[in-house]
């Protein structure tokens, strides 16, 4: 079994959070480039995670406050596989890469940073993508700038 080691997002989920939920105030700025939001779909969006645990990690939002995938209604449920399908192309054209991880977690239990906002993770992979560094000495190595990646993305959508 293969396993993604993120020890370093453990201060992401233990750090105090923004009163206002991310995932409702980013779409509402309407500064894309800003937010990281590579898509805007009718009831759901596609945004980068600003803590990626690979380049290219993006997330699928539904533009409503709702916790779970049994919140969801039919429309939101459809736009969402649509937009995991969007990211997975565009990421696939952009970074080649040899695989994907796509979930959603569903509480803090389940290792959800926002658990209040559903959001469903699309995690580009490579072969050998995973290193001593995260383990051994702390570090992450993301090879490119959030805003390189962006850019990448963003113009084959």
């Amino acid at each position: 079994m293969e396993r993604i080691f993120a020890p370093w997002r453990i201060r992401y989920i233990l750090a105090p959070k923004p009163k206002d939920c991310v995932f409702c105030e980013a779409p509402k700025e309407n500064d894309d480039r800003k937010n990281l939001i590579l898509y805007r779909g009718k009831t759901c969006y596609i945004i980068m995670n600003r803590n990626p645990y690979n380049p290219g990690h993006v997330m699928v939002c539904p533009y409503r406050h709702i916790p779970s995938t049994e919140d969801m209604n039919e429309e939101e449920m459809l736009e969402a596989m649509k937009l995991v399908n969007v990211a997975i192309k565009t990421i696939r054209e952009a970074m080649n890469p040899d695989g994907f991880n796509v979930g959603v977690n569903i509480g803090k239990v389940a290792g959800a940073g926002i658990a209040e906002h559903l959001h469903i993770h699309i995690v580009p992979r490579w072969n050998g993508d995973t290193s001593f560094m995260p383990v051994l000495a702390d570090v992450q190595i993301v090879p490119e700038a959030l805003e390189e990646t962006y850019d990448k993305l963003r113009k084959l959508l």
